[in-house]
């Protein structure tokens, strides 16, 4: 009722079903309004100073879709940004087949999608800004596109995957304090003091799983139903909107 209520529909009004629904998503997605209807929210979340930027954390989580049944040319082929002959030949074909979700491995499980990389306010847990790819990018190469002006000076937490002289060039080029957690390498194992320094960033850096943990737990298991980049992107825009909108009912109960 609560819901009928906030839509403004009655009883015996007629109430959209998932076909308007669908078709009001994909006129976001023609429109590209996704990220438009993100930052106004953030906006506004910013006027009403909930944002409060002591920090910034960036993190990935995948997003899956339903797996491709393809030849292993195929596969390769679209790896490497072509379209299979097969696919051109058969237009019914290629409007199912997503040929921008790519597969990726991590910790012997393997996944088939996309990525959503998000940066995330250290203290309030909002997402401040986000940018999808697919899942075969690897997590550092977002970290040029997240960090913007706004974050000059403050903070910033990643797992050890943000490594690397590249990564340190970009964190230095954006004016921000390097909280990153450091990785060990071959012949050179981190020390007792290292250890303890990332035990201290973790603690911080941790924070962005609960985004993670709830969209795997109450929006679908992070698992979409889609064909392309294009409309998985409006799908995870709205996806880390609704999140912010939850995190926001919860600071308000603070």
């Amino acid at each position: 009722m609560s819901f009928m209520h906030f839509l403004d529909l009655t009883i015996s009004g007629d109430v959209p079903d998932n076909k308007m629904v669908w078709s009001f998503r994909e006129q976001i997605t023609d429109c590209s309004l996704e990220k438009d209807l993100f930052d106004l929210f953030l906006r506004e979340l910013e006027r009403l100073n909930p944002v409060v930027s002591e920090g910034k954390i960036i993190d990935a989580g995948f997003i899956e879709v339903p797996r491709q049944r393809n030849t292993r040319e195929q596969t390769n082929e679209i790896k490497q940004g072509e379209v299979p002959e097969e696919f051109e030949q058969n237009p019914h074909k290629l409007s199912q087949e997503d040929t921008g979700a790519h597969r990726a491995k991590k910790n012997s499980q393997t996944f088939f999608g996309y990525k959503n990389h998000v940066k995330q306010d250290a203290k309030n847990k909002l997402i401040t800004k986000y940018t999808v790819t697919d899942a075969g990018v690897y997590v550092s190469n977002a970290t040029a596109p997240l960090l913007d002006g706004k974050d000059k000076g403050k903070c910033f937490y990643a797992e050890s995957a943000y490594t690397g002289e590249p990564q340190e060039k970009i964190i230095e080029s954006r004016k921000k304090k390097n909280r990153v957690c450091e990785k060990g390498y071959k012949n050179k194992p981190l020390t007792d003091e290292q250890k303890a320094g990332n035990g201290e960033k973790s603690r911080i850096r941790s924070r962005v799983e609960h985004i993670f943990g709830f969209m795997e737990n109450s929006m679908n298991k992070m698992y979409i139903q889609c064909i392309g980049i294009k409309r998985a992107g409006t799908v995870m825009g709205l996806m880390n909107l609704t999140y912010n909108m939850f995190c926001k009912i919860q600071l308000d109960a603070l």
